[in-house]
């Protein structure tokens, strides 16, 4: 009986191995999209993605960070088959280089910015805009380093065209990325924050502060643009992707965190 039961768990082992390394190689010959994206875009993918895998049998990781950042990175070789930048002109860079495939760039989505104050805040940002950040009371301001994120160089824009600039840079605190100039004032390390209106819309944003929209002439417009690269695992995943990220699905989630999209 011992025996027969040795025979038997030993049999079931086998079978499970067999099953998992059957699944393991099914899972490892399956298309896969590794996206690089500008951290704008962190609670949008966070609808997109998953839409888009729940009807297809591609896998999608994506790395957050600014987009100058991930420029640099994939100067470096950094091993991405998609871009979604904040702007056009990191994606134009790698294109003029070689290191995209042809034609492949495209224009997915127009960002906006905000002022975001924290909901105890007594900063009336509605109904004063970026004059409210003169105020004594605060005494740093968060934006996306604008050495290399496309926010950053927006927000910057702004307080320049308001005529704040000079009286708050003093005030001003840099995140590597919008996102983290957002956990800045979020956190308590900033008093306020020039920051993209798609992170605002988030759920854990839209309950934890409040937020007033920069009108979009004081600004450059902030045109986000995406590239295929050249050394994509998978062009065909990658350029699925991005037929969905344009598709009316994927622009009407893009809408739904405050970006404009072609045709609006």
């Amino acid at each position: 009986m011992k025996a027969s039961w040795r025979v038997i768990v030993i049999g079931l082992l086998v079978a499970a191995a067999y099953a998992c390394g059957n699944r393991g190689a099914r899972e490892a010959g399956r298309p896969r999209v590794r996206i690089a994206a500008a951290s704008d875009l962190s609670t949008a993918l966070g609808e997109l993605v998953p839409r888009f895998t729940g009807s297809r049998a591609v896998d999608v990781t994506v790395s957050y960070g600014s987009s100058g950042n991930l420029y640099a990175q994939l100067l470096n070789g950094a091993p991405f088959d998609l871009f979604l930048s904040a702007d056009v002109a990191y994606p134009k860079a790698l294109e003029d280089r070689g290191l995209t495939l042809p034609d492949s760039k495209f224009i997915y989505a127009t960002g906006r910015i905000v002022i975001w104050v924290p909901a105890a805040s007594i900063l009336d940002v509605g109904r004063d805009g970026l004059s409210a950040l003169t105020s004594a009371e605060v005494t740093r301001i968060a934006i996306a380093n604008p050495e290399h994120a496309p926010y950053g160089r927006a927000a910057v824009a702004a307080m320049q065209r308001a005529g704040v600039y000079e009286r708050i840079r003093p005030k001003l605190v840099f995140g590597e990325n919008v996102a983290q100039a957002l956990q800045f004032v979020q956190s308590g390390a900033a008093d306020a924050g020039v920051v993209a209106l798609s992170l605002a819309l988030a759920p854990n944003s839209k309950s934890r502060g409040r937020w007033a929209e920069i009108p979009l002439d004081q600004y450059p417009r902030i045109e986000q643009a995406g590239v295929i690269l050249k050394a994509a695992a998978d062009a065909d995943a990658a350029r699925a992707f991005r037929a969905f990220l344009t598709s009316a699905d994927g622009r009407g989630i893009l809408k739904q965190f405050g970006f404009s999209v072609a045709g609006d």
